[in-house]
């Protein structure tokens, strides 16, 4: 295995993780709610939710913020190696997964281990370990 060097990037990994997790901080203290994306995304579609305007907004910045950076900074659009039927149907296996997981990525890995939370330790330790079993065997298995 070797670092492709002239595209590695660790200064932007850096800062958007960075503001990933001062968004997170902002959220759970201005609001006093935990910035798990599923969550956000399944609150912002009830039909009476009096949260909606700050969920919707939250995910009005998400979609937007690529087009900002790009704008602002050369950044490279991104290239997909998947048709959009895999991208759509990824999505949807990832959204399922994460309610039977009652949590995403972001909720589990972010904040729940900021808060030293044992059901995210568990959660992320298995979204890890999926995540290592996948690839393992899309390159040394299948491909």
């Amino acid at each position: 295995m070797s670092i492709d060097w002239a595209h590695f990037t660790p200064f932007s990994a850096l800062a958007g993780g960075a503001l990933i997790g001062l968004a997170a901080a902002l959220l759970v203290l201005g609001l006093g709610r935990v910035l798990g994306a599923a969550g956000v995304v399944g609150g912002a579609l009830e039909i009476r939710d009096a949260e909606a305007p700050w969920r919707w907004s939250l995910i009005v910045g998400l979609v937007l913020s690529p087009f900002v950076a790009r704008a602002l900074w050369s950044v490279a659009p991104p290239v997909f190696a998947a048709s959009w039927l895999a991208l759509v149907a990824s999505g949807l296996l990832v959204g399922i997964g994460a309610r039977l997981g009652s949590g995403c990525t972001s909720g589990h890995g972010v904040c729940g281990l900021a808060r030293l939370s044992p059901r995210s330790f568990v959660a992320t330790g298995i979204f890890m370990a999926t995540a290592f079993a996948t690839v393992f065997v899309a390159r040394h298995v299948v491909g």
